[in-house]
């Protein structure tokens, strides 16, 4: 176990976090729907690992103001959606834990960050494309504040909790 991947993901406000959870268990495919919803920084950490990448995330949060998040549109995945999300701060943010974290990454984490959150996948195409129309004809753009950094193992499909790191004066 202690070998399984780590999973960074953004911590989103209550109301966020339940709109986006709340859609996405409506629109996942119920037999593959392990996790909560969320927004990926990095996919694939080395799990011996854990207590360095642990303390890095305590350091760096530490004076972190909470970054808001800009909840932009939506993008058609073609077997999903998901929301895009926007944030000067929070790129800025996953560009310095990318530098600590660089000899680690994968070439999925190397690869430009494009935040989102996805509330629908693996379904047909066609699936996808009514459900996208029918978010984008309602879509009115948004924000949320974000709490804080997520930390989890990943098991081959359903993801154990392992930290949570708050950002400087966050609200859990």
């Amino acid at each position: 176990m202690p070998n399984d991947p780590l999973i960074l993901t953004l911590g989103m406000d209550e109301a966020a976090f339940a709109s986006f959870d709340r859609q996405r268990r409506a629109y996942f495919p119920p037999k593959l729907n392990h996790i909560p919803a969320h927004a990926t920084l990095f996919h694939h950490l080395p799990g011996e690992e854990e207590a360095g990448i642990a303390q890095t995330l305590i350091a760096l949060v530490r004076t972190e103001p909470p970054p808001e998040i800009a909840v932009t549109g939506l993008r058609f995945t073609g077997r999903g959606v998901a929301y895009v999300l926007e944030s000067g701060p929070l790129a800025a943010l996953r560009g310095r834990l990318a530098k600590e974290f660089a000899p680690w990454l994968t070439p999925q984490d190397r690869q430009g960050f494009r935040p989102h959150v996805t509330v629908q996948n693996k379904v047909a195409p066609e699936t996808a494309r009514a459900l996208h129309a029918e978010l984008q004809a309602g879509f009115v753009p948004f924000r949320f504040a974000a709490t804080g950094l997520l930390l989890w193992r990943y098991l081959g499909g359903p993801w154990e909790p392992r930290g949570r790191f708050a950002f400087a004066g966050a609200t859990p």
